[in-house]
């Protein structure tokens, strides 16, 4: 049940309204001791009066009343209302469409369509979650790249300074590029090895990949499978399927347009965006680099993961104790 948002009184003072009246009270000393109007106060009490027993029983009697109107002389008759909907439903068309072509007028037909519950499309069916783990470390890696844009002193995200003198950086000649997020997150443990690169180039990523590996190595994680999108520096990186196939490597690709296929660095490039690029304040992108290396540690070995029963995921690897 919802009552009125400017009502004064709920359920409990509306009965305690009327029990005041029937106690010998009046009309206006009950409205002034609960401070409403005596017209408030008359409506309440008279409706209380031609109740039934079981509603006053139920206090349904004392429940907020529709405004809608007994009759609508004015409204559109049934056929002409459900001629209205099946121009909807066979054409999808907006209101206004549906205006012309049934020769009603827009407001009309925007009723009509609300009171049916066709003036917005239906939602498509929500896919079911489809989450999995690998069942041991280097089983599965995540691989994927996160663009960052260079600065050489703080925007009014920062200053709060949004004059035209602070959007200079804005303009062609005053631009300092972008840099690269090369990421890699293993599957089971969660735990991630991150580079920034000014590319996203072929050989980037296949160095890049080298040196992530070797880091696992160093963890006791043996990598057994690779999962990347479908970009060319991936798909079609021909020293990339050297060196996974000289350390036995599957390379696995997600669907196209279907970013939750590799959802972990997904979400994984989200928490360092949150947390890492925009979660303090740089003077400068450099100084936003140089802090990468130990908030990566720090997620490595510190964070607690919320997906590992809030344990870092240092404390999935093996070799926790070297």
């Amino acid at each position: 049940m919802s009552f009125h948002r400017n009502a004064k009184l709920g359920l409990a003072g509306r009965y305690a309204l009327v029990s005041a009246i029937a106690g010998g009270m009046t009309l206006k000393a009950a409205a002034a001791a609960f401070s409403v109007s005596p017209a408030t106060a008359h409506r309440w009490w008279h409706r209380w009066l031609e109740a039934s027993d079981q509603a006053r029983a139920t206090l349904s009697c004392l429940f907020d009343r529709s405004s809608r109107p007994h009759r609508s002389p004015r409204r559109l008759a049934p056929e002409l209302e459900r001629a209205i909907c099946e121009c909807r439903r066979r054409t999808g068309w907006g209101p206004r469409l549906v205006a012309g072509a049934t020769g009603f007028c827009h407001s009309t037909v925007w009723k009509v369509l609300r009171r049916a519950g066709l003036s917005r499309p239906p939602r498509p069916p929500r896919e079911p979650a489809n989450s999995y783990e690998w069942p041991c470390p280097g089983d599965l890696l995540h691989m994927d790249t996160s663009r960052y844009a260079r600065f050489t002193r703080p925007g009014h995200r920062v200053t709060g300074d949004r004059s035209q003198q602070s959007r200079r950086w804005m303009r062609p000649e005053t631009r300092v590029g972008y840099e690269y997020a090369h990421a890699i997150v293993d599957d089971h443990s969660r735990l991630a090895f991150v580079e920034l690169h000014p590319d996203e180039k072929a050989a980037t990523v296949t160095a890049f990949v080298e040196r992530a590996l070797a880091f696992f190595a160093e963890h006791g994680i043996a990598c057994r499978r690779l999962m990347t999108d479908n970009g060319f520096a991936y798909v079609k990186n021909r020293s990339l399927a050297e060196l996974l196939a000289r350390h036995r490597i599957r390379h696995l690709t997600t669907e196209p347009y279907r970013p939750r296929t590799n959802g972990k660095v997904e979400r994984f490039h989200q928490t360092m965006a949150r947390e890492w690029a925009y979660g303090l304040a740089y003077r400068s992108s450099r100084h936003r680099a140089a802090a990468l290396p130990h908030w990566l540690d720090h997620y490595n070995r510190r964070r607690p993961h919320s997906s590992l029963g809030d344990r870092p995921p240092i404390s999935r690897v093996h070799n926790v104790r070297r």
